[in-house]
């Protein structure tokens, strides 16, 4: 059977299904997901299927939309306006620190999901019950990033063009200020720096290049041995796939990396490298949230007992132990009993240093 690319939103990752032959490029069709069915657009047709993935494994088409879906369609999305106009009301009224970006309406309106950004966790309890109260169906709010805020706004880059997220870009690739150092960029901000904020995409995109490139490579700064004697390295270029050196008689070469290999090189002061080397880190977790509810589940009070932040309380000092009887917590010194006739105050000196004779009781 044919195999046909699918995307449910704009923004999706196209899905992949077989189904009849008569199917054309964007045709609506009924096709299946994890909350039942929803509604897509054919955006390929495939002549094979996905790396991985055989033909059989792929799930297939219920039926094409008909008029009054789309119409229903249509709809959703003048509810999905106002939905969005409703959530930023109750956000001014109850002051949340928040930023509500989308709100996408499942085709049956089972289901509503509010995509904002916020910098911390907040407590939305109330703005739950209102979009509850107002739409009964199960609201489910999800926190997103600036990144994804971006890909869902869209925006120009620095480069003149629409950002590529927003474009064809539909998984955000890790990005490292190793990139940007290993690709001999200025370090500025404002230059490297899209605009949501963070790192641009484009820097990946030629990475394994430059990662293959500095394999094969040898370190900038460094003095090495070769069969022509000692050369420091002084650049690199990736684009003619030659360094630059300098020899012990101040003369300055460029070699192509197979010329440099051929000179079998070595770093005489090396170091050794570590035999076990640690485990690199797992990456963590954004920290997220993503909070469904439903009209039944709203007024329970544990609800968001684990996704509301935690409220800062002073923690008063535990009291002291008891102290146990003969003894104290601090030692004090202990005084010796005064003697009769010992002189209460000790005797003056003179400017010599002598002391002084206590005057007469007359």
């Amino acid at each position: 059977m044919p195999i046909y690319g699918l995307r449910f939103h704009s923004l999706d990752q196209t899905s992949y299904y077989t189904g009849p032959e008569h199917l054309q490029r964007g045709d609506m069709v009924f096709a299946p997901l994890d909350q039942g069915e929803a509604l897509g657009e054919i955006v390929c047709l495939c002549p094979t299927p996905p790396p991985g993935v055989t033909e059989e494994e792929l799930p297939a088409i219920i039926r094409c939309a008909a008029d009054e879906d789309k119409a229903q369609l249509q709809a959703n999305r003048e509810i999905s306006r106002e939905a969005a106009e409703f959530c930023r009301r109750c956000i001014r009224n109850r002051r949340l620190d928040m930023k509500l970006v989308d709100v996408e309406v499942f085709f049956d309106r089972s289901k509503f999901i509010f995509y904002f950004t916020a910098p911390a966790r907040i407590d939305f309890r109330e703005l739950v019950k209102d979009l509850v109260h107002q739409y009964r169906a199960r609201i489910e709010l999800r926190q997103i990033g600036v990144r994804h805020e971006t890909q869902m706004i869209g925006a120009v880059g620095n480069c003149g063009m629409v950002c590529c997220c927003r474009r064809y870009l539909r998984k955000f690739a890790p990005v490292t200020i190793r990139m940007a150092k290993e690709q001999n960029l200025f370090l500025n901000p404002a230059k490297i720096s899209g605009i949501c904020g963070r790192l641009l995409c484009c820097l990946s995109y030629e990475q394994e290049n430059y990662d293959q490139f500095h394999r094969s490579c040898p370190r900038l700064g460094k003095k090495y041995q070769t069969k022509k004697g000692g050369m420091k390295v002084l650049r690199a270029n990736m684009f003619r796939n030659s360094i630059s050196v300098i020899t012990e008689n101040n003369e300055e070469m460029e070699l192509t990396l197979d010329e440099w290999q051929a000179l079998e090189s070595y770093r005489p002061e090396a170091p050794r490298q570590p035999q076990n080397k640690a485990a690199p880190k797992q990456p963590q977790g954004d920290g997220l949230l993503v909070v469904s509810v439903t009209p039944d589940s709203v007024d329970d009070p544990a609800l968001f007992a684990d996704m509301l932040p935690v409220e800062e309380e002073k923690e008063s000092a535990p009291p002291a132990p008891p102290a146990e009887e003969g003894q104290s917590r601090k030692r004090k010194r202990k005084r010796k009993p005064r003697q009769d006739g010992e002189a209460q105050a000790a005797p003056a000196t003179s400017a010599a240093g002598m002391p002084e004779p206590p005057e007469d009781a007359s």
